[in-house]
């Protein structure tokens, strides 16, 4: 059984079947220890039940009539445990004792009548931020690649820098969410199992099981195979959450193919991901639906490491960066130079361009490649990613006013 294993502790039995409904209607959690009642000293039982059964969250039902108890019990077990996250369940109303819970040790602070999604969003951070922090102790860095439309290049994007990190640093998984599995044409592979493979066995998935799922390129890049048909199952949380922190803890980059899936997953992996690469060309409808995506990323903590690469790109007199970034509300990182004539041949025989010694956008391949590998972490674990190709004299005029209309998307 997976999820996030989580302790309840609540001196209201009410609340604590409430409490329960809440976390098994987030399919991210499962229920390891219940309590009525608050640990009263650093031996008490209830204290070493959470430890004994590996509780990873501590969520401690706050009373508005007498929060005290709660703060107590949140101190406790912060003073007295270690690794464990405490989540405090309360009424917004006292802002006294939402201060008061956060100072004695609550990493969050959950609105009590605010039924599963903010369980849900909280045990989601905390599980991004899980991932994140074994990838800043030497575990994988997480890279995802979308389109902001069909066809503009975000698989390529994603094999070919998957190419240059295997080449460069070695040990990189190429795992392909995409409604119908392409990366492996790009590869020239034939893979038996991939991602449904590995979802559908998560009950027993370990190295092992991991290593016999992958298909292995030449230069020794492992590909998680997107599915051979369309596949309509969406995973659970907590399955993503699973698989990802074998993928983390096995290699040292994971490079994940979302191309133009838009999805609740699509949101998940932007949260569990250190980049998130949004490969756009510069057309008005490219970048009127990467305005959208980025509003529809804004509900997850994924927005914050939102970049934008610019696919084919040709330089056009008048259209400044700031004309993108104003459009779309989206940092421009990189941009991979126009060369359809050596791109297209590449993927026709499944040999990613990166390989080809000479070429302009070969080159401009493995320098993205080197910049997400040397970006130095933030604390959120995001990347400090900065437009690497910036020029010092940019003039300081204001950017000309782009404005994308549905109207216009459609000229």
């Amino acid at each position: 059984m997976h999820g996030i294993a989580v302790a309840l502790l609540t001196e209201d039995r009410e609340h604590l079947s409430e409490l329960q409904n809440r976390l098994e209607a987030t399919r991210l959690a499962r229920v390891v220890f219940t309590s009525i009642g608050f640990p009263s000293g650093p031996t008490d039982p209830i204290l070493r039940q959470i430890q004994d059964l590996r509780a990873e969250v501590v969520v401690v039902d706050v009373s508005a009539e007498n929060p005290q108890p709660a703060i107590k019990a949140i101190e406790l077990i912060q003073a007295n445990t270690l690794q464990l996250a405490i989540f405090a369940n309360g009424s917004m109303r006292q802002p006294t004792t939402i201060v008061a819970s956060m100072r004695a040790g609550a990493g969050e602070y959950l609105d009590d009548s605010a039924g599963s999604e903010a369980l849900l969003e909280a045990l989601t951070r905390f599980s991004s931020n899980r991932t994140r922090t074994r990838g800043g102790a030497g575990k994988a860095r997480i890279f995802t690649f979308l389109s902001a439309k069909g066809g503009a290049g975000a698989t390529t994007a994603a094999v070919n820098t998957a190419v240059a990190l295997q080449q460069t640093h070695g040990s990189v998984v190429l795992v392909d969410f995409a409604p119908v599995g392409h990366a492996q044409l790009h590869l020239n592979l034939r893979p038996s199992f991939g991602v449904p493979d590995a979802l559908e066995n998560l009950h027993r998935l370990d190295a092992s099981l991991l290593d016999g799922l992958m298909t292995t390129s030449k230069d020794g890049l492992h590909l998680l195979a997107g599915p051979q048909q369309p596949y309509h199952s969406i995973p659970t949380p907590a399955e993503l959450a699973r698989l990802f922190d074998l993928l983390v803890n096995h290699y040292r980059y994971v490079v994940v193919d979302a191309s133009s899936r838009l999805d609740s997953t699509t949101r998940l992996l932007s949260d569990l991901s250190n980049a998130v690469l949004m490969v756009a060309q510069t057309d008005v409808v490219s970048l009127w639906s990467a305005g959208r995506i980025h509003a529809f990323l804004e509900e997850g903590t994924g927005r914050n490491r939102l970049r934008m690469v610019l696919n084919r790109y040709k330089k056009i007199p008048g259209f400044t960066d700031e004309d993108v970034e104003h459009s779309t509300r989206c940092k421009v990182l990189w941009k991979i130079p126009n060369a359809f004539q050596a791109v297209s041949p590449a993927i026709d025989h499944g040999t990613p361009v990166v390989l080809q010694e000479g070429q302009e956008v070969s080159r401009s391949f493995r320098a993205l490649a080197a910049a997400l590998a040397e970006a130095s972490a933030t604390p959120e674990g995001s990347l400090d990613l900065v437009y690497a190709q910036e020029k010092a004299d940019v003039k300081k005029t204001a950017p000309g006013r782009l404005v994308i209309t549905p109207a216009r998307a459609g000229q």
